[in-house]
């Protein structure tokens, strides 16, 4: 890659977190190079499944969701060993969308606001960029950037096992389920007005969801006859919490920097807060300024992760709970009301 290329912010990574820092880094004024050594449309298993903060960040960052692209619901639903307890978001709405269908509608808005994308271009050194001002991180969880930098440190994490496959069936709930069983959970989000996306948790790297499907009867049921519309894919997720998120003229966004287990739901709308929050403080001149406001974003999530991960070690603390909030459903809806509540978002064009 040629040192002579000049831009104010350089993003290592091109999948949705890179892409939002691109956006909003771009309303902000400054002139912005995504670099990635894949070519789009980027895929990855994942529930795809958006809280409502997430399309409000969308918003921000001039993405506006509807039916023509995805496939709203209201809210979430545990079940578990005949115990079933739903909540329907406080505001807002969720919204279901294909992981490919959001990469496209990024990369498309980065193109129109004149972002710089080099698909297909590794980035092995990224001092290559001498007038680059800023360098961020989006690189997923094995970051080259975080490690170049010496932001490896983490304060805690742990790491389970994501499979994710579609099918053509029209959802039968206007939530996004989630089943479980011991050692799992299988999560169903409606992404289409006929198609689902049907998402395994285990910390078992050799169970697959026609494997893990045997422990929930009922939803095998439903989805026996319906035909697959994708192939099985699978990644590893992870809660991670960094200790530090920048350093000099550098900042880590999305997986780059910390995450939370995938049954929280919240790895995009993270992402697209972060950015937002990224690009203030790039305004600012002041990358600390995206530091603390990382570490308030990521402290609820971490939290509700901590508390699902402990549901799915303890079976029988599980059952009790559900049971408790399936006999007060108030519990629930107060429990989804904390972890979804809409964050206020800041960003400002230039």
């Amino acid at each position: 890659m040629p040192g002579a290329l000049k831009t104010d912010v350089l993003i290592v990574g091109g999948g949705p977190a890179g892409l939002a820092a691109a956006i909003a880094a771009r309303l902000k004024g400054f002139t912005v190079t995504v670099a990635d050594s894949a070519r789009p449309s980027i895929d990855k298993a994942c529930g795809e499944g958006l809280l409502p903060a997430a399309p409000a960040a969308l918003a921000k960052l001039g993405i506006q969701l509807n039916r023509e692209c995805a496939f709203p619901f209201r809210g979430i639903r545990f079940l578990d060993d005949g115990s079933s307890v739903e909540a329907s978001f406080p505001s807002g709405t969720g919204w279901g969308v294909r992981r490919t269908r959001l990469h496209r509608m990024l990369t498309e808005r980065a193109a129109e606001l004149g972002v710089r994308l080099l698909w297909g271009t590794c980035v092995t050194n990224p001092n290559e960029f001498a007038c680059c001002r800023w360098i961020v991180g989006a690189d997923g969880q094995i970051s080259r950037i975080r490690r170049i930098h010496g932001l490896d440190a983490a304060s805690k994490e742990s790491s389970r096992f994501g499979f994710r496959r579609h099918y053509r069936i029209e959802p039968w709930a206007d939530c996004v389920e989630v089943h479980w069983a011991a050692g799992c959970q299988i999560y169903v989000t409606p992404v289409a007005a006929n198609e689902v996306g049907v998402a395994l948790l285990t910390r078992d790297p050799h169970q697959r969801l026609d494997d893990a499907l045997q422990s929930f009867p009922e939803l095998q049921r439903r989805l026996v006859a319906a035909p697959f519309s994708s192939t099985e894919r699978g990644a590893l997720t992870m809660s991670r919490r960094l200790r530090r998120v920048v350093r000099d003229r550098t900042a880590l966004i999305g997986d780059a920097s910390g995450s939370v287990d995938a049954i929280t739901g919240e790895g995009l709308s993270l992402s697209f807060r972060q950015a937002i929050a990224l690009a203030d403080a790039m305004a600012a001149g002041d990358l600390e300024l995206y530091q603390a406001e990382h570490r308030r974003l990521i402290r609820k999530p971490l939290l509700m992760a901590d508390v699902m991960l402990l549901l799915d070690r303890s079976p029988l603390l599980r059952r009790r709970a559900l049971r408790l909030m399936a006999a007060r459903p108030a519990i629930f809806g107060s429990l989804l009301a904390l972890h979804a509540g809409r964050q206020q978002l800041v960003l400002a064009t230039s």
